[in-house]
Formats: C-alpha cells, structure tokens, sequence
C-alpha cells in the first residue's frame, strides 16, 4: 500500500510516500480502506518531535490521527462492524497512520459514518470533535446557562466547540480575526473577540470554563476570565500531574511534568479556579454520539480545503500556517 513515511524528526523534515505491507489485522481490529484523513496541529507537533518523550514513536511512522473509509476486513473477535460498513474513527495515539491508504485499528476507536456526510466531511472530525466532546461535557461538564470561552473559534477544534456548547445550551465567547467575526457567530458564538484589536482579559469576566489551545502568555491570561470556581482546560499544555499518571509515565517524567506545569496551576489555584491539560483519547461510543448530533445537524463539519493524497505535504505545509478555517483533508480515493 502507499504510505507518507516520516523518517526524521524535525520542522522542516517533509514526508517521503513509499509502499508498506497491508497492516496486520489483531482479533480486535478492523481493516479499513481509507478514503479521506485530515491534517491536524497535533500531525505537524509530532513530526517536530514535540512528544517523543511523552509518545516514544519508532521511526520511521506513518504519520495521521483521523480518518474515514470502508472496512474490507476483521479479527475474529469483532462484533460491531462487518466488511462493507462505512467508518470514521480517530486512531489511538500509539498506533497512527492514517495518510495511507489502509489502516488497521482497535474496533472500540470506531464508529459508523454519519450518514449525512461524505468521506471528507467525516474524516475532518474524528479529533477535533472527540477533543470539544472530551473537554466540554466530560471535563467541564457544560450546563446549560453556563458561560464559556473558547480561544481560536474559526479553527478545527473551535468551529466544533462553539457548536457543541450551544447544542449544550451555553453562552459562548470566542477569538477570531475581523474577517471571520460573523462567520463564528452563525456556528453559534454569542460574543467574538478580535484578537487583534482586542485583549480578550479586558473584555470578559465571570466565566465558568475556558478552553485553551493556544501558548503560554494566552493561558496565563485567560486567568482572570474565569469566576472562582471556574475551569481552565488546555489543550495544548503544559501537561500536568494527572495527565502524567494515566500514561503511565515514568518517576522522572511524573516529576518534568509537574514542574512544566506549576506554575500555571499555582496561579490558578491563587484565583480559586482549576487548570487542567486534556490529551484526546479516542472512542468509538463518543463517536457515535456525536454522529447522532452530526446526523440532525447539531453540529456541521467545516473543510477549509481539500488536497490530493499526492500533496500530503502540501497540506502540512498550509496547517502549519496556522490560517486554516476548519479542517484541511486529505483524499486518498
């Protein structure tokens, strides 16, 4: 099969596409023919190596999070889907490979494709819908009338966000450039910040969670947006303690953790309010949750642009820009 082969770590370190042997297929996987993948920032943080202390992945890898397709094959233990059936699924983080064109995946990781979509609508949700899922209604468990702020409104995980905390009957804020301002508020952002024009700490107050995929001076800051009691969930760290025990980490890497991560839950537990870090895990049952929601138009899939499974670097390359509206896809048939 074809594959896009990450060989090196490193930032500018493109992938090479070669031929790899059909997947082996475990009595609890399925085989699936993919037909789209999308490119995440989390693709482009592991080709730099950002996690190869926390995720020691063997070179070389294919590289992919999320995918849809057709299953062509099961073990011998798989229940729930049969060849033929349409999928979606975002892999587990220690076996990706998803710009290829066949992966073999754990059968509780996937679920059916929402009827509604096509392969490239379903391949751009996996992650970032499973992420909005896991940080709203599991880690903050979102109530109705609540307020929360979400950063980065017009990216992948925040054009799901907004529209799963207004499903969950929230008050939502948000940052976007000018030129997006009204494109945020009909996916359901009641107030939308210009991040350029604007300091969003100045503006907003008394909120009950905020969620953070941005750095370290946005996270310090986002602070004092929060009433006591509040949450602050990140998604793009620091990692703390927690975090560090469900992965099993080691003595020394449960005590580099803490410390990346003191500081910020030191300010947070001075204002009276929560930090968090949430690294995705995948899950077929929330998959299909949220394709019921998908299904009735709760929430609605948003492709910023679609490129050839050819130009899998190419898509890396405009994910990397940070300028992506939605999801960037990969087609691969």
């Amino acid at each position: 099969m074809k594959a896009f082969i990450l060989d090196r770590y490193g930032k500018t370190t493109g992938l090479r596409m070669g031929d790899l042997p059909e997947p082996k297929v475990g009595e609890a996987d399925v085989l699936v023919q993919i037909h789209a993948a999308s490119v995440n920032v989390l693709d482009s943080k592991i080709r730099n190596g950002d996690f190869k202390l926390i995720l020691p992945y063997r070179l070389p890898m294919v590289l992919g999070n999320d995918l849809a397709g057709v299953v062509v094959r099961v073990g011998a233990k798989v229940r729930r889907f049969k060849p033929g059936d349409e999928v979606y699924a975002k892999t587990d983080s220690t076996r990706i490979g998803a710009f290829a064109e066949m992966i073999a995946i754990n059968e509780d990781a996937v679920a059916h494709k929402p009827k509604t979509l096509s392969m490239e609508e379903a391949a751009s949700l996996p992650l970032v819908a499973l992420t909005a899922w896991q940080v709203l209604v599991e880690r903050a468990k979102l109530k109705r009338g609540q307020k929360v702020f979400i950063h980065a409104g017009s990216g992948g995980v925040g054009t799901v966000a907004i529209q799963l905390a207004k499903h969950l009957g929230a008050f939502v804020a948000t940052t976007t450039s000018a030129a997006n301002a009204d494109w945020v508020k009909r996916l359901g952002a009641d107030v939308v910040i210009d991040y350029a024009k604007q300091d969003f700490e100045q503006v907003l107050q008394g909120y009950d969670v905020v969620l953070n995929s941005l750095g370290a001076d946005v996270l310090e800051k986002s602070l004092s947006v929060l009433k006591p009691g509040g949450k602050l969930i990140s998604i793009s760290g620091p990692p703390d303690p927690e975090f560090a025990n469900e992965i099993g980490a080691s003595w020394f890497m449960r005590q580099m953790v803490r410390l990346l991560s003191h500081s910020i839950r030191t300010k947070a537990k001075r204002r009276g309010v929560n930090y968090s870090f949430l690294f995705m895990t995948p899950s077929g049952d929330q998959l299909r949750e949220l394709g019921s929601l998908i299904d009735s138009g709760a929430i609605r899939p948003v492709i910023d642009q679609t490129f050839a499974f050819s130009s899998t670097n190419e898509a890396m390359a405009y994910v990397d820009k940070g300028r992506a509206k939605g999801k960037v896809v990969v087609k691969i048939r």
